[in-house]
């Protein structure tokens, strides 16, 4: 099979950042399903981890990265019972597992779901890694409930990016949320809006237009763009008993005493915490993707693609990763095979 992957952490702009190779196809074993990729999308993980896995070394097999797909099922292990050959299917994958930048990839069946009728293949490929880490951050971290929650107010940092897109809309649709998002770029500001949140202020204006809204305080802050940045802005615009959750981490110590009058709640969500350590509810992924799939296909959500290329090539990984480093992507950008 083709596969295109990396053996140095080189630049974009580098000849070799990304090469394609030959491989041999793989078979699925145990919970394994075998998919023939027909999308994949790329997100930051797929430029960090291209950036950082081989920095002072060269690989002898390159790595292939790649942690969005949808596609058809070609075979099945022998302790599925999920998918049967034909399926078409999407998913996040394993970030410990050769990943999705090739024409066929093993991946667990209980982190899979299939794929809404509605989207085209290109569609769903943009979904899985930030619809995964957008649920969890409301409803398994928060642990939103919109009978009780309803109306209360969330600041989603990033709005326009692959994960504030589908949060702005999950947050809104399902948690019953008044939904905040940040942006600046008129593009940014109107894509939002388009989403359905109810205010859209500047981060570079943050205290001062919340202040405008009537919003000084939010229930809950969902970090997707820089945690240590914004911490101290953070801490003072957090409710009391609020809850922050983060994707981003910080390269520095964070002062957590910041919290501990209001009694804040600070969580971290990596959606691959559940593949990487095979936690006991691994299979709530597949759950998870099977139910934003039933939004889609009810139409409670709207795709969150923005740019297709066509064609599995190496220049445009190149170009999909150029368009991720640059800062100033809106929504999401996928290879169509």
């Amino acid at each position: 099979m083709k596969a295109i992957g990396f053996k140095q952490s080189l630049p974009i702009t580098e000849k070799e950042s990304f090469i394609a190779f030959e491989t041999e196809k793989p078979s699925p074993e145990g919970y394994d399903l075998l998919v023939k990729i027909a999308a994949v999308s790329v997100n930051p993980v797929d430029y960090k981890v291209r950036q950082n896995a081989a920095k002072d070394t060269v690989l002898d097999a390159p790595k292939i990265i790649g942690w969005d797909a949808a596609g058809t099922v070609e075979a099945v292990g022998d302790k599925t019972t999920k998918f049967k050959v034909g399926d078409q299917v999407y998913y996040a994958g394993d970030i410990t597992r050769s990943g999705s930048n090739a024409e066929y990839q093993l991946v667990d069946e209980r982190i899979v779901g299939h794929k809404p009728k509605s989207l085209t293949l290109a569609e769903a490929a943009a979904i899985p890694l930030t619809g995964l880490t957008a649920w969890e951050s409301l409803f398994d971290r928060i642990k939103v409930n919109p009978e009780v929650d309803k109306g209360k107010t969330v600041l989603i940092l990033a709005g326009a990016g692959g994960v504030g897109s589908i949060a702005i809309q999950l947050a809104k649709k399902v948690g019953g949320l008044t939904v905040l998002a940040t942006a600046s770029r008129p593009a940014s500001i109107e894509w939002c809006k388009a989403l359905g949140a109810d205010y859209v202020v500047n981060h570079h204006r943050l205290k001062e237009e919340l202040e405008k809204i009537g919003h000084r305080e939010v229930d809950y802050i969902l970090d997707f763009v820089d945690l240590e940045g914004y911490w101290e802005m953070a801490a003072e615009i957090i409710k009391p008993q609020g809850h922050i959750v983060t994707i981003t981490g910080s390269n520095n110590p964070l002062h957590l005493n910041v919290l501990k009058n209001k009694s804040v709640t600070l969580s971290y969500e990596f959606m691959y915490t559940r593949s990487m350590y095979t936690t006991d509810d691994i299979e709530k992924q597949h759950e998870i993707l099977n139910k934003i799939g039933r939004l889609f296909d009810g139409g409670m959500l709207k795709s969150t693609l923005t740019t297709t290329l066509e064609g599995f090539t190496v220049e445009n990984l190149k170009k999909a990763h150029q368009l991720q480093e640059s800062g100033k992507s809106i929504g999401k950008t996928v290879i169509l095979f």
